[in-house]
């Protein structure tokens, strides 16, 4: 792979999902925030700080969720039905370097959009004089980004060799059941039934555990709930690798694929 045309990829991914206006989604989000911010003390006396912070990182994380999905899954997609894949394919690209290329230009969108998004919630947390851990809000920021990023690959993968609303429709359920996968294995293990046992362990093996990268609830609390720095490090080697292999896979794929 060259560094060059990865970079080259990335960087035409990103102004193009710039151009789509995805950064409305801050205004709209300081909408929310500012709103909440007026109503929330006459509305919830003695609670509405609690319900500010959390507030807060749930927009974050359900902002971020609806770019990775839809963004994400017409990456690929969108190139194959408008057949602009062609003359890409007919570069000195190779499909790695192509896959790999799309999936850290919209990275970078994430970047920017939940860098732009936590500065908003802190400035709303500060005028409403409410106190806060920035270590703790920061780091559950990091944590979704990275789940964004592996559902990202995720839209990816199903864009490679599905429709769009298919696409769109997978990623969202691998996200509901990747939230949920260790109750989908408790569930099997209360199950008497043995087929019922296989299938909840074989999505419990294959599905993301996302729960891993859920840091919201604990960090409005500060850093006493948070894991530990083993855990989170651990955690963050989970997400990583989970990417690498969502990318790879998804670069098999496309590259077996006949246009």
């Amino acid at each position: 792979m060259t560094v060059l045309r990865i970079w080259v990829i990335a960087c035409n991914v990103f102004l193009e999902v710039i151009r789509d206006r995805v950064l409305y989604l801050v205004a709209l989000y300081a909408l929310v925030m500012g709103a909440a911010m007026l109503l929330l003390p006459e509305v919830a006396a003695g609670a509405h700080d609690k319900i500010t912070l959390d507030l807060g990182l749930a927009g974050i994380h359900v902002l971020g969720l609806l770019v990775a999905i839809f963004v994400g899954t017409g990456l690929i997609n969108k190139e194959i039905e408008k057949r602009t894949v062609l003359v890409l394919i007919a570069k000195p690209v190779s499909r790695g370097e192509f896959i790999l290329g799309k999936h850290l230009g919209l990275a970078a969108v994430l970047v920017v959009l939940l860098g732009l998004l936590l500065v908003l919630y802190l400035g709303v947390l500060s005028l409403s004089a409410i106190s806060y851990s920035f270590t703790s809000l920061l780091l559950a920021v990091v944590f979704t980004f990275l789940e964004m990023a592996l559902l990202t690959a995720v839209a990816m993968l199903f864009g490679v060799f599905t429709s769009s609303l298919l696409a769109t429709l997978m990623t969202f359920a691998v996200y509901l059941m990747g939230h949920l996968s260790t109750d989908i294995l408790a569930l099997g293990e209360i199950s008497e039934n043995p087929t019922i046992q296989r299938v909840t362990s074989g999505l419990y093996l294959v599905l993301p555990d996302l729960e891993r990268l859920n840091l919201r609830n604990q960090a409005v609390y500060g850093l006493d709930l948070l894991p530990t720095t083993g855990e989170l490090l651990g955690n963050l080697l989970y997400g990583l690798l989970y990417i690498a292999l969502l990318l790879t896979l998804t670069s098999a794929i496309f590259a077996r694929r006949q246009f």
